[in-house]
């Protein structure tokens, strides 16, 4: 199976060492020299890792064949995978693979079915489950432990803690009216007698 174990950002210096973004809590297995990382896109890739140090808290990665800057900055915003086995999962109980969240049911504390994951998308700021709703809709849903609070994962299901008005930005226009005209009607209601 293919996992995101990073991304590639600027170029450091004038030799070709890029920065890297790392997506994994195993850097020093994921890019140790001689590894092989999958490249998305594909046709830059797959890239040889050469040789990989840490500078001021950041990974710096020379790859076979970029041997200068011009060549690195070809690769800015490269997406890095690895090729692990299926049966692999995080040492830490409260981490988990992309993998191992699709498919499963989101829903809230008291039961309601909100939808399933559909994947996780990963931001530079945070990430985010994309879940399907009913007729195919997506809501994005932020991936932090306030909103995120249970994963079990033999028995299918993720718990949320939604923000109030979270599930109404997937509502159509026609859906947002509608709603908007009840309230008003609700609150007419409410200042008359």
């Amino acid at each position: 199976m293919q996992l995101v174990v990073g991304r590639i950002g600027k170029p450091h210096g004038i030799r070709g060492e890029l920065t890297v973004e790392v997506r994994t809590d195993a850097p020093e297995i994921r890019f140790a020299p001689g590894s092989v990382l999958v490249t998305d896109p594909a046709r830059v890739g797959p890239i040889a890792v050469e040789a990989v140090r840490w500078h001021s808290g950041r990974l710096l990665l020379r790859v076979v064949g970029v041997h200068d800057r011009t060549a690195a900055e070809g690769l800015r915003g490269v997406v890095l995978t690895a090729d692990v086995p299926d049966d692999e999962v995080p040492d830490d109980p409260e981490e988990f693979f992309d993998h191992q969240l699709r498919g499963l049911s989101v829903r809230t504390a008291d039961g309601t079915v909100i939808g399933v994951v559909d994947d996780v998308v990963h931001l530079p700021s945070q990430d985010l489950l994309s879940v399907q709703r009913e007729a195919g809709r997506e809501v994005l849903v932020p991936f932090v432990a306030e909103i995120v609070t249970a994963i079990d994962v033999d028995a299918g299901t993720v718990t949320v803690e939604l923000p109030e008005g979270l599930l109404d930005l997937d509502l159509t226009d026609t859906e947002h009216r509608e709603l908007d005209e009840a309230a008003a009607e609700a609150r007419g209601s409410s200042t008359e007698g």
